[in-house]
């Protein structure tokens, strides 16, 4: 089952409970349904954890963390899903999710100079911001939305792969 390959990766609630950064969640961290690992839970996980990648704010894995205690969803998985935008990876990623909003804003991206200045950066931050915004905003709902969907039906898929693997082997196999 795909149980076995998160359970591998998962570290153990008792060391999220004391978290010094989450603890403000109190017993709220205790909820068994946090740290189970079924269908549901881990397709809530991925939904939270990669929307919540995508928001443009500091302190996206507390952002995860509310989310996913407040739709009850694997919390380990989707407080590490927000390091799919890392220092190395955050760049490009909103770069793109720029480009997306000015897109559906239908408003002409802004080139970057050969010579980034912080006064540049300063001077266009008020054009840019509401298509940042926006566009994270839909990369993350979409993105979301596609990992819920592809988590349930390749969980379904793997659970059905494996049932007709048992059904064979029971029948190559009778118990006399």
């Amino acid at each position: 089952m795909p149980r076995h390959l998160f359970k591998r990766y998962m570290p153990d609630p008792e060391s999220i409970r004391s978290n010094k950064s989450l603890r403000f969640l109190g017993k709220l961290l205790h909820d068994p349904n946090l740290w189970h690992l079924n269908r549901h839970s881990v397709a809530r996980a991925m939904a939270m954890g990669l929307f919540a990648a995508f928001v443009p704010l500091p302190m996206q894995m507390l952002i995860a963390a509310v989310l996913a205690v407040s739709v009850r969803a694997n919390l380990p998985i989707s407080v590490g899903l927000v390091w799919l935008t890392n220092p190395f990876t955050m760049p490009p990623v909103f770069y793109c999710t720029y480009k997306l909003g000015s897109w559906v804003m239908q408003l002409p991206p802004i080139e970057l100079p050969d010579n980034l200045t912080w006064e540049w950066i300063s001077g266009e931050l008020a054009l840019v911001w509401k298509p940042f915004l926006l566009g994270s905003l839909i990369a993350g709902i979409a993105a979301g939305a596609l990992a819920y969907g592809v988590t349930m039906l390749y969980w379904r898929w793997w659970v059905a792969h494996n049932w007709r693997k048992r059904v064979e082997r029971r029948r190559q196999n009778p118990v006399q």
